[in-house]
Parts: C-alpha cells; structure tokens; sequence
C-alpha cells in the first residue's frame, strides 16, 4: 500500500487498484484543488503501470463518498479571475474523462451519499455500487445553489437517460434521490447491505468485465429519447414546451441556473462528448461568476452552516432533549405543532378547552399520517406508534411532569396568561415554557408566569408540518440556559432556527408587514392589480403579495396594526401612518372583504373557497389605471421595503446576526431565495451597498421617505464593508 495525502492507492493480487478518497483536511471529500492533484497522479500511476492493472475500484474513508465541489472556492469564483478558474473546472472535467477512458473497469464503491461532485464522479466510472440505506442519497443539487453540474453531470446524465428524464428526474430541482430510488431510474447499478462488501462486489464485476467501457464510447450509441435533430423522436416535438415549463414555474424570476441547464443539456446532445463538457464547462463558469450563485451559496450552505451550529455553546456539551410536552390550543398551528413534537418521538398532551377541540386537532396529524402512508414515506406501524404519542384532553392535570409547554392560543394577552397559569402547577422544574405568538412581545407576557427565566418565544410558521423555519425569540430576563434548550429541541423537532430579540413583530411578522403594506400602498395610489401581482411573482416571492394578503387575513392584519398603535400610544410615541392603512380599512368597513376564509378579499372565491379570480371591484374601487410607475420600481418597492425595515432591526438589535436575517427571511416569510436573503440582497446589489444606498435615495425622493436608507449604510458606504462582515451569528446568550 503506498500514501497520498488525500487518495490511498492499494492493488491486490488480481491487480485491481483501490483508490481511498480520505481527505485529511476536511471534514467530508470535496473537489478541491488537493484533490484535483492527488487524482492526476493517481492517473498518471494507473497508465503508468496500466500492463499490471486490470481494474480499479474508487471509493471513500469518510462516511459520505464525496460531497461535491468546495464552496469556499465557488464563492470566490469572479469574473475578472474567470480564466484561472476556467483553468480549474477544465481540468477537472479533463481528469474526470481521463477515468472513464483510461483503458480499464473502473467502478464506484459509493460507501454513503453522493451528492453533486460526488455523483458526478461516479458518474465517470463504468460501473456504480452503493451501500443501501435510508440516509444515503444521490443526486446533482446544483441548481438550489444557483449553478448546474460543471465537471460533467449534465453531459453524462443526458447520456444515460436522455435530456427530458434527466432534466425533470436529476437536473432542474436537484432532487436527492435514496441509493434505492436511484436505482430504479438506473445511476445506480448495484445495491449491497454491508459497508464490507462494497468492495468486494466492486471488484467481483470488473474481473468479469474487463473490456468495459462507457456506453457513449461505443461506436453507434444512441442518446435514449434521441436528440432535437432526429424528427422521428419524442424529443423533437416536446423540445419547444421546455423554456415554456421553465418561465411557468420560474414565474420571471431571476434564477438563471435552470436556463442554463437546459441549454447545456440540448446543446450537449448535437456534438461530441468532448466538445459537449466544454459546452456545460461555459456554461457553468456563466453562473458561477455571477451573483446569484453567490448570494445563495452564503445562504443556502454558510448562513444555514452558522444559524444551525453551535452559536458559541461548547461542543461538548449534552443538548436538552423534550420527552413530554403540552400543547396549549388545538387549532391549526397547535395541531401541526403536537405533530412535529410526536414525529420527533416526543410525548405529546394536546389541550384545548374542550376534549371534542383537541380530538379534531389531533384529526389533523390523523390527516397527515395518512397522506404519508398513502405516498410510501411511511409505514403504518410507524404512523400508528407517532398518533399514539398525542393525547387530546381539555384536563390540565394531564401535563403532570411535562419539561416543554409551548402555548399556541388566540393573540389576546390575557388568554394566554390564563392558559399558561392554568398549566404551570403540573409542569416539571425548570420546564421549558414558549409562546408561539407571532407579534405579541415575549417580555410583556412573561410578566405572567412566576418563572420568566425560563420564558421564551417558540414561532412557528404555518403550515408547521412544511415550514422549517422557528424564530426563538429571548425576553429581557430569558436565560442563557432557556435559549440554548429552545436551540436543542429546534434540533430535535428538525426545524432550522434563527434567533432573535424581543420587539412587537420581532423580526419576521414585522418585515413582511412592510411587505404587504407596501403592496396596499400601489394599490391604493391606482397601480393595477395585476401589476402588483406580476411584479411580487417577477420579484421571486413564492405567492403574489395580494394573494397571500387574503391567506393572512385582512380582519388580523387591522388587528395587529391597531395592537401596534396601542402599544406606541401607550409609549407616548407619535403613530407613523401608512397609506397602506387606508386601503386595509376600506377593504374591510366599506367593501366587507377580509379574505379568503371571508370568501372575499381581493381575490373572489367560489362556494369552497376556491381562489378564482382578482375581484373585479378593485379599479373602481382603488382606480387601478396608473401606469406611470416603472414596472422594475414597482418590483423594487417590494423589496427594498423589506430589506429596510430589516437594517432597522439589525440597528434596534432585534437582530443580532446576518445569518439569521437571511435564512429567517428566506425560510419563514418568502423572501426571494436568488437574492440569498433580505441582507445579502444588499450586499449583492449592483455596486454593493453604495449601489443599494442610491437606489434606496431614488425610490426616497420619487415615492417616499420611507425608502430613506438608514444611517448605518450610509457609514458602510462610506467604510466601503459589507453587511455580512459587519456581525456573525457565534454568540448565544441573554440580550
């Protein structure tokens, strides 16, 4: 056996070389540029001494095969640096086809996942093992990172299964497929149960198959589905519907990794492979060197990293871990709440006032074991054993010894006092105690439990069983110890949390509330519905602004804004309207529309509820003939109104880290993802954020001064750093 640092070269008696892929710099393989040397010498050895080989197995000493390129270098990937990175992506490409034609069965032992990169090398054996398991996947996620697979995926896995399988099955969602699934669609070859006998069955195929070769090497192979050419083919006339599917489902949005995805794809298929990886090569370094492949590898790989890590808490550490918990209010949020705690195996009371109340809340999670029995995602033992774990009661004594009580009631301050006093005698000492309120501030309510300690806020976001998103709010006097137990049961229930300082809104509630007023505000100064609609969606926000006005609920939305103008009142602070308020209390007093659930708002609905069509009252209503304002102000409207509210809350300190303003902006109130999140947005801005900042003063002077930059990104200008320099998401602790 001889030594790389990173590939282990081994050759047994039958001369069949195992290459050991084990990085000792990193936690998991990635396609570094150590890698990329090891590898060439590997290569070079193999012809080198090709007359005593007769196969080569490459497989993995981590857990994971091979996780894909490095990020780090991604990231910095620019375009006045494009030539030495193209230099690099070319090389790989090159080294990776030097494998599959180096003259001898190479197989892929793949030992755990692999992912991008990873799939790309296996990709480039003949032959693919994998050891079967639940939690080992495959695919090519390049596209949720804003890039497409740049060291031959494309290429190779049109080659395979043609461009229309591989672009919906691998390609354009990026989909992680099980070792199982992937193959049945046939990217893997052979499945094995012990990790002892990868490769063992690895090296059992190449001694009976010496002469392998890939399928696209062979003269006369042809692409399955054919290619746009070939008039005879499916391809030929379904090829037109493809860019239509993409503008369907990107709804204009500024995401150009599928585009390029599909052009790489087509154009692959019409030459040879060669020319077809330097193809998908060009259009790989395309993407990278732009900003949003940028903006979403920091907020879709660094800031989910940082907002899921330790936060400054020893590593060492044992985490909290719930074993009973009440739930108080069995309505929508408290009945998806109890049914992520009981999937997680946690013991779960579900409590309302009456025992008839909780029943229909544990109906929902009934509802949900259902659908995922139904779709194979689950067993019926399993769904049977996570039902039994909710037990529905309207008695208070049930809670007895519970160490978590997350409140899930009506947003009335006194009602929530009352449940939680009601609870409080039967709970364990020190039980974990959290509000799932959404606007209300934690400091103020938990003045009504004896022990404020151990308060926190728990907001959760609807639907809670498809949303991964907690905000964990502290309150003045909310301990160290409460928030690092509220950050261990966000592990255990599998939710991504971001934390966050007492306000009214905190931080989510109160930038989408910018959002939707600012959207109310267009209507109000006679811009088209549709207009409104149209640019939310080109903007990249997941549902039209109006839309999601009805879902939220215009009779709540005054709610909140009468609470918030309460609260300033009672402050002795001046209340800063907003032309939004007008159009809100119009909708409701004048016209008597509230929503969808009022089966009327600014969409009209049908017996059901059914959203069918936007009310055709509203230009009369509103005037709706204003085409003066440019449609990319309109879009900008939207989303500087957010991003600024956003800096306010990182100057108040609501918000202590960048990380957790942009995966809570992204994750929990749908701000676009190729913007990498509501602060990233400004540092990604065209001229950064001196750029941002002359935007932000042209949309001040021709609309309003509350697109007036604040004061902090003038000094940033000024300084020439970035938001994301400017504070990191490592401590945890009391504000």
């Amino acid at each position: 056996m001889s030594h790389n640092p990173i590939i282990r070269w081994e050759r047994d008696d039958d001369g069949i070389v195992v290459l050991t892929i084990d990085d000792p710099t990193q936690r998991v393989n990635t396609m570094n540029a150590g890698f990329v040397d090891a590898l060439e010498a590997a290569l070079d050895r193999i012809e080198t001494e090709r007359d005593t080989i007769t196969g080569v197995v490459v497989t993995s000493g981590k857990d994971t095969f091979f996780a894909g390129g490095d990020l780090n270098d991604l990231r910095d990937a620019s375009k006045d640096r494009i030539d030495e990175f193209a230099t690099f992506v070319d090389r790989n490409s090159a080294l990776l086809r030097r494998l599959e034609t180096i003259g001898r069965p190479v197989v892929a032992a793949v030992n755990g996942s692999a992912l991008g990169g990873g799939l790309e090398l296996a990709l480039a054996t003949h032959h693919r093992v994998a050891l079967d398991g639940p939690r080992n996947y495959v695919g090519l996620p390049e596209v949720t990172l804003g890039l497409l697979p740049g060291a031959g995926g494309v290429v190779r896995s049109v080659r395979m299964l043609g461009v229309e399988r591989a672009l919906s099955e691998l390609l354009l969602q990026g989909q992680r497929r099980t070792v199982r699934s992937a193959r049945e669609l046939g990217i893997i070859d052979e499945l094995v149960e012990s990790r002892s006998e990868l490769v063992a069955v690895s090296k059992k195929w190449i001694i009976a198959n010496p002469d392998a070769a890939q399928p696209w090497d062979v003269k006369g192979y042809r692409i399955p589905g054919g290619t746009p050419g070939d008039r005879n083919e499916q391809l030929h006339s379904r090829l037109p519907a493809i860019p239509a599917l993409l503008r369907k489902q990107s709804k204009g949005a500024n995401y150009p990794a599928p585009q390029n995805i599909v052009a790489a794809a087509v154009e692959s298929t019409q030459i040879d492979f060669d020319n077809a990886l330097r193809v998908e090569a060009r259009y790989f370094l395309d993407l990278a060197t732009g900003q949003v492949a940028k903006n979403m590898i920091q907020a879709f790989f660094f800031d989910i990293q940082s907002v899921n890590g330790a936060r400054g808490r020893s590593a060492d550490r044992t985490p909290w871990r719930a074993r009973k918990v009440v739930v108080l209010g069995a309505g929508m949020m408290g009945a998806g709440i109890a049914y992520e705690c009981a999937r997680a195996g946690i013991d779960v009371v579900l409590k309302d006032v009456t025992l008839e109340a909780a029943e229909r809340g544990k109906g929902y999670s009934h509802k949900l074991v259902d659908k995922q029995v139904a779709a194979g995602r689950t067993s019926k033992d399993k769904g049977e054993a996570l039902l039994a774990r909710i037990t529905p009661t309207d008695r208070a004594e049930m809670a007895d010894g519970a160490d978590l009580v997350i409140e899930a009631v009506f947003e009335d301050p006194a009602v929530k006092a009352q449940v939680l006093a009601e609870i409080e005698p039967y709970l364990a000492d020190g039980a974990l105690i959290g509000s799932n309120t959404s606007t209300l501030p934690i400091t103020g309510l938990a003045e009504n439990v004896p022990r404020p300690e151990d308060f926190i806020g728990l907001h959760f976001f609807s639907p809670v069983d498809r949303m991964p998103l907690l905000e964990i709010i502290k309150g003045e006097k909310t301990s160290a110890d409460t928030l690092s137990r509220a950050l261990d049961l966000a592990k255990q229930i599998a939710k991504t949390p971001i934390v966050v300082n007492d306000s009214r809104g905190f931080f989510t509630s109160r930038v989408i509330g910018t959002f939707i007023n600012e959207a109310l505000a267009l209507l109000g100064e006679g811009v088209p519905a549709t207009t409104i609609e149209q640019a939310s969606s080109q903007a990249g926000y997941p549902a039209p602004v109006l839309q999601l006005t009805d879902e939220l609920n215009l009779e709540l939305l005054r709610r909140v804004r009468d609470a918030s103008m309460q609260a300033a009142q009672d402050a002795g602070q001046a209340w800063i309207g907003h032309p939004a308020e007008a159009v809100l209390d119009r909708m409701l007093s004048e016209f008597g529309r509230a929503g969808r659930l009022a089966g009327a708002g600014f969409y009209e609905y049908d017996e059901n509820r059914k959203r069918t069509r936007l009310w055709t009252g509203l230009s009369d209503a509103f005037g709706g003939a204003n085409a003066d304002i440019p449609f990319d102000d309109v879009v900008e409207r939207l989303l500087f109104a957010e991003v600024i509210e956003t800096v306010k809350c990182l100057d108040e300190g609501v918000l202590e880290a960048v990380p957790d303003a942009n995966v809570g902006s992204i994750l929990g109130i749908g701000f676009p993802g190729w913007t990498g999140g509501v602060l990233q947005f400004v540092d990604g801005y065209e001229g950064g954020v001196a750029g941002f900042v002359a935007r932000a003063r042209y949309l001040a002077e021709t609309y309003s001064d509350r697109f007036t930059p604040p004061e902090s990104l003038l000094q940033l200008t000024e300084s020439g750093t970035t938001l994301a320099r400017f504070r990191s998401a490592e401590l945890v602790g009391t504000p």
